[in-house]
């Protein structure tokens, strides 16, 4: 399992390195959406990865496995994100901006890729495991259901946090 940064979500991508950071070889398969931050969101994006893997015609199981990883791809993504509170209100009602973060799947040749991009500044960490905790698996999850995962190293965009996972059958 892959658990530090890469230098791009690209170069999980390709075995080469390349000195260009925006190449992406041609996928098989591209999607991307904007996530707004509101309470539909991990639905949304929950919906949005099975429709594009069925589009894709990859097999159910490791559909079921992305959505998962996605859904909690896109949960800490909420959760860890900063939020702009308005102008006279610091709590939670204040507008959700139109774009909270954002989700991209791609397939190439035998690989999948989720990667939920969000302008949060912390690296992601995986929580030692408490029996009775109601959160903090999120992360333990995605490693156990991935082949790999990471994050770009963060900036003053945010970053993105990724996994992969073989198409089988």
């Amino acid at each position: 399992m892959t658990t530090h940064p890469a230098e791009t979500v690209h170069d999980t991508l390709r075995e080469e390195p390349c000195e260009d950071a925006w190449w992406l070889p041609a996928p098989d398969g591209f999607a991307a959406c904007a996530l707004s931050g509101t309470a539909r969101t991990v639905p949304e994006a929950r919906r949005f990865t099975r429709l594009t893997l069925e589009g894709w015609q990859v097999c159910a199981g490791l559909a079921d496995d992305a959505v998962l990883v996605v859904s909690e791809l896109v949960s800490n993504a909420l959760r860890h994100s900063p939020r702009d509170p308005g102008p006279d209100d610091e709590d939670s009602t204040a507008p959700t901006p139109f774009c909270t973060a954002w989700l991209a799947l791609t397939r190439q040749e035998g690989t999948v890729l989720c990667a939920v991009s969000d302008a949060g500044p912390g690296a992601p960490v995986i929580r030692p495991q408490e029996a009775l905790a109601e959160s903090g698996r999120g992360l333990y999850i995605v490693d156990r259901l991935s082949e790999s995962w990471g994050w770009t190293t963060p900036d003053r965009s945010g970053k993105t946090v990724w996994a992969t996972m073989s198409v089988r059958g």
